[in-house]
């Protein structure tokens, strides 16, 4: 058996259950393809699959968390065409299945695409996951048009900073909320207007918007009914907490999550390439040290993603 070093769990917890290890190296199905693994990044789902949150919660153990990869192809399955060894390619992988937190990943063919051409691996890592949820939150689920204005909760983490680049790309008024000490932050990033939620009450400053991308979800997220006008969408990556005030606001309330399309990787590869949107990457941390990267997540307040460098 060929063994790599991987981060597992042997069951649900807290960080100290993340073991860094040998494991066997995946063997891959017909249509996939072996990823040795240059970079991943940690994202909230992560967490959540940590802990044992019911929707994630029905896993045989040892798991491999991690679904975010930037890497080389090592092996291709018979049935695989598009791609071949020494392919440089990002993806976020099947989260139902074993992920990232590991030197090798097999991942079907279907769910990658080639990485950005002017960025490294770290770089790239730091994209799929949050990149693809904030396209299709703005766009796919807010139809998100130029000229419309937009408001993003949580607008300095990972997704919130793609959300905000990509907005902004599509000719939208951009709006964010975050603390004081990312105000230029975002304003550097392409943000039009930032509000500093522990000073200023956004409810009562803002109103008539068209989207909200709502990252937060609780108290937050109703008090963002007040902000859309009538027939305005709310984009929830965390669900719909009350569906009966939001039907009464007479706006329209979508929760999803993310989907592995291609397609949208692709365009986010080229708007990379073309220096209209970059990852933001807050640490960079050796496998061994993905402990410390959900301990820091599980505090909030990061600024952009955090980068698990591999190989």
């Amino acid at each position: 058996m060929k063994t790599m070093k991987a981060v597992l769990i042997h069951q649900y917890g807290s960080p100290e259950e993340l073991k860094y290890e040998d494991t066997a190296i995946p063997e891959i199905q017909p249509d996939e393809v072996l990823i040795k693994v240059m970079a991943t990044s940690v994202n909230p789902v992560d967490i959540k699959v940590r802990q044992g949150h019911d929707k994630f919660a029905k896993r045989t153990f040892p798991v491999i968390l991690g679904w975010d990869v930037s890497g080389v192809i090592e092996k291709v399955g018979n049935k695989v065409d598009d791609f071949t060894v020494g392919d440089e390619v990002f993806a976020r992988p099947n989260v139902a299945r074993n992920g990232t937190y590991a030197e090798y990943v097999a991942v079907q063919a279907k769910e990658i695409s080639p990485k950005p051409v002017t960025l490294d691996h770290l770089q790239s890592a730091a994209i799929p996951l949050a990149g693809l949820t904030a396209w299709q939150g703005i766009f796919d689920h807010g139809e998100l048009q130029a000229g419309q204005k937009i408001l993003i909760q949580g607008a300095a983490g990972g997704v919130g900073t793609f959300a905000v680049q990509l907005a902004k790309w599509k000719g939208a008024y951009v709006i964010g909320t975050a603390s004081q000490d990312h105000i230029q932050f975002l304003k550097e990033l392409g943000a039009d207007e930032v509000i500093d939620y522990k000073k200023e009450k956004f409810e009562e400053v803002l109103k008539d918007l068209d989207v909200v991308f709502d990252t937060i979800g609780g108290d937050t997220q109703l008090k963002s009914l007040q902000v859309l006008k009538p027939g305005g969408i709310l984009v929830s990556t965390v669900g719909i907490n009350d569906p009966d005030a939001v039907k009464a606001k007479g706006i329209i309330g979508k929760a999803y999550m993310a989907q592995s399309v291609p397609a949208n990787l692709e365009q986010l590869a080229d708007l990379a390439d073309a220096g209209k949107i970059k990852p933001i990457i807050s640490e960079v941390l050796p496998l061994e040290e993905v402990r410390k990267a959900h301990e820091t997540i599980e505090k909030g307040h990061t600024k952009g993603k955090i980068v698990i460098k591999v190989a």
